[in-house]
């Protein structure tokens, strides 16, 4: 019997999770305010914000079981739609991860290493926090923001003044500063039932706050021990589905940075580089089916795509390329979609990577 996925969002990430779906038989549902939203290609879409608590429970009334794209979706959303059907990931994941300080103090809880943190409620106490904590130091709100946004590095006392109003006098963490040697990702999912999976860990580049690359790392020193990070996360929150958990790396140790209770950008590569896709392991968990095997196959990286399109044509005309278009109008710093490299091996791997960033330095009218 067909089912029926509802998504709360259908961007990028919404619309990856519907083709995932389409092979397993299972078609998906939307709720998103954006009338050009770019998954409603892919599935039928309602058309409203995503605290409207009637659109949730008519996407409920439309679906067998739910899932959320991203962290703007209101916890509230997600526990009205969780009274009718089965949804996931939890709406208390999504409000811890939606709050950094709630976030942090979990990790604390949980013996998982973190920066020095302080609680900034106004300028006053961040003046006090810095004292304590001192600098340099990264002030960040403590709910939205992402892609860099949302926070300023204080590295002088100057850079205090007005820093908190900078950042829209709204509840504010600051964090120590921390001078790692690289930052990983690790992308794992939980199913009701308690299985448990882990993809190789994932070095991430950045440019600009925004990221950039993504590549598995076989047998990472410190795959053990993130993958044990992420699973007392997970069953601290019993969480299902996809989940990423950002590290900054430090020697051999790793500091945790945040959570996304979500399937990850830092997580493409698996669509071609993976037995199973971290969206088609997503739908299997959300959905009550079993887990799929998430062994990387070969070589692979994967490049985000953001600002302008680039010679599709040139991109595909280069061997073990494949292009991700998220059908998105451009705009600067916005993701349009992303380019997955495949090879059989680390060497071939990196001469076709630098091919493929050739090609898109190019489009850009960079030499």
């Amino acid at each position: 019997m067909k089912k029926t996925l509802g998504i709360v969002g259908a961007g990028q990430l919404g619309r990856m999770m519907a083709l995932a779906a389409a092979p397993l038989n299972i078609r998906c549902v939307f709720l998103d305010p954006a009338r050009d939203a770019c998954a409603s290609a892919y599935g039928d879409q309602l058309v409203a914000d995503y605290d409207d608590l009637e659109a949730a429970t008519v996407l409920a009334g439309q679906a067998d079981a739910a899932t959320f794209e991203f962290e703007n979706v209101p916890p509230s959303t997600v526990a009205a739609i969780a009274e009718q059907i089965p949804a996931y990931p939890p709406a208390l994941a999504l409000a811890t991860s939606r709050d950094r300080w709630l976030e942090k103090s979990m990790f604390q809880r949980l013996n998982i290493p973190i920066p020095p943190i302080a609680r900034v409620d106004s300028q006053s106490a961040l003046v006090a926090a810095v004292q304590d904590i001192g600098l340099p130091a990264v002030l960040k709100t403590r709910t939205m923001g992402y892609d860099g946004k949302g926070q300023k590095v204080l590295r002088h006392a100057a850079d205090l003044e007005n820093a908190v109003a900078e950042l829209g006098n709204v509840p504010l963490i600051l964090e120590g500063f921390i001078a790692f040697d690289d930052e990983l990702s690790c992308v794992a999912v939980r199913s009701a039932d308690g299985d448990f999976k882990c993809y190789d860990l994932v070095l991430n580049e950045h440019q600009d706050g925004i990221l950039y690359r993504s590549a598995p790392q076989a047998t990472h020193s410190l795959q053990g021990h993130a993958a044990d990070y992420v699973k007392r996360v997970m069953e601290e929150l019993q969480y299902v589905g996809v989940m990423a958990f950002e590290f900054f790396r430090l020697g051999d140790s790793l500091m945790a940075n945040e959570i996304a209770p979500r399937v990850h950008n830092s997580g493409h590569w698996t669509i071609e580089g993976a037995e199973t896709s971290q969206f088609e392991n997503h739908v299997r968990a959300v959905c009550g089916l079993p887990l799929g095997d998430v062994a990387t196959r070969g070589a692979v990286t994967m490049l985000n795509v953001f600002g302008g399109h680039p010679d599709i044509g040139g991109l595909l005309r280069l061997p073990g390329v494949h292009w991700h278009d998220y059908d998105k109008a451009p705009r600067p710093g916005r993701k349009l979609g992303h380019v997955t490299v495949t090879a059989a091996d680390p060497a071939t791997l990196q001469i076709r990577v630098a091919a493929a960033e050739q090609c898109l330095r190019n489009d850009r009218g960079v030499a």
